[in-house]
């Protein structure tokens, strides 16, 4: 028997959720959208002048070492500039020891030319099998068309020239503005790091402070002691190009202190091109000496020199070393390779200092006393 259904009886009417878009959230994820797209587009096409701020910030930074210095006995203007003069010198010696020797060997080759095509005009005939391919594919002849054929490309040639010039000019522009940007954060930069600093509460703005400081020594420290150690090995290959005979050894030993600045491969790089120049420099005594000498010092400055200059200085991990230098050389090249150790360390102070205060954020808050009870009104 089933329960009679009293026929008064009304199920309650189904309600169905329907969606409740507020327009007010609606434009306001609208215009974050657009505003994010648009500062996308703005950093892209400014990517260059930041590039050079960037650039710049990090110039006087390790500027700032010597510049603090000197400014304890001169006023700090003269300080930049002596530091600036000094600067200036270090391309011009460096052009006074290269392009000499560049010079005389074009010199050299130039009025040697005859001659080397005299010798190998006779080494041609007097190999049978050289005699045999130039016979099958004429190749003086083919090489004396091409030579008519120079006069003709004179004008590429001054397009490529023209093109070169305006390159280096362009570089000697961003040059000079990142030297005269870094002039100015060197002049300035501290008083507007104050002036921000004041608008953070003390204990804040202490920290704050406390960390840039850090920062910069850090950097300064890294660019000193890379800076050391690449004399230390330009004046120790200059040693050893000297007793080998190899000429133009200043020179060279100019390319070990560039290359030896890149980290993890320059050094390796550097020895490689030197040693290529021993190849025509009794050989294989040279080259031998030098290779065993390169192995050798490598391993004293990976092992002994280049530690001590990072614990003193950045104290940044091997590994985040490694995987700092291939984005930075991947992002920017040569010269996102020599700013990324600092850059990595800065980087790596800015989370300690955070989680640090944190932290003590977090204690204080539960060491913090309870507010005492509302007393009942009545």
């Amino acid at each position: 028997m089933g329960v009679p259904i009293d026929p008064k009886r009304q199920e309650p009417p189904v309600v169905q959720a329907t969606p409740y878009f507020s327009t007010r959230a609606v434009t306001r994820t609208l215009l974050i959208t657009v505003t994010f797209a648009i500062t996308l587009y703005l950093l892209y096409l400014l990517r260059k002048p930041i590039g050079w701020v960037l650039i710049a910030a990090f110039l006087a930074v390790a500027l700032s070492g010597p510049v603090n210095r000197l400014n304890e006995h001169m006023r700090r203007g003269f300080a930049i500039a002596i530091v600036y003069l000094g600067l200036l010198l270090i391309p011009i010696g460096i052009g006074a020891v290269i392009v000499p020797p560049l010079v005389e060997q074009g010199n050299n080759l130039i009025q040697n030319l005859p001659e080397y095509a005299a010798d190998a005009q006779e080494f041609v005939e007097k190999d049978e099998r050289l005699r045999r391919i130039e016979r099958d594919y004429n190749i003086t002849e083919k090489l004396q068309e091409q030579a008519e054929r120079l006069p003709g490309r004179i004008g590429d040639a001054a397009n490529i020239l023209g093109d070169i010039g305006l390159g280096v000019v362009n570089s000697l522009f961003a040059l000079f503005t990142i030297l005269v940007l870094a002039a100015f954060l060197l002049g300035s930069g501290k008083n507007w790091v104050n002036r921000a600093l004041e608008l953070r509460p003390p204990a804040e703005a202490a920290r704050l402070r406390a960390a840039f400081d850090h920062m910069g020594h850090a950097v300064g420290g890294y660019v000193g002691g890379m800076l050391a150690q690449a004399t230390l090995a330009a004046v120790s290959a200059y040693i050893v190009l000297s007793i080998l005979g190899v000429p133009f050894a200043a020179a060279l030993a100019i390319i070990i202190f560039f290359a030896d600045l890149v980290p993890l491969v320059g050094a390796t790089i550097g020895a490689l091109l030197v040693g290529i120049v021993t190849l025509f420099t009794d050989f294989p005594t040279a080259t031998i000496v030098w290779a065993i000498y390169s192995i050798v010092y490598q391993q004293v400055e990976n092992n002994f020199i280049q530690p001590q200059i990072q614990r003193r200085a950045v104290n940044v991990h091997p590994f985040i070393v490694v995987v700092a230098v291939l984005f930075g050389s991947t992002l920017v090249g040569v010269l996102g390779a020599l700013v990324a150790i600092p850059v990595a360390a800065s980087v790596q102070i800015a989370i300690r200092e955070w989680w640090s205060w944190r932290h003590d954020r977090t204690v204080g808050e539960l060491l913090a006393p309870e507010p005492p009870p509302k007393k009942a009104a009545g």
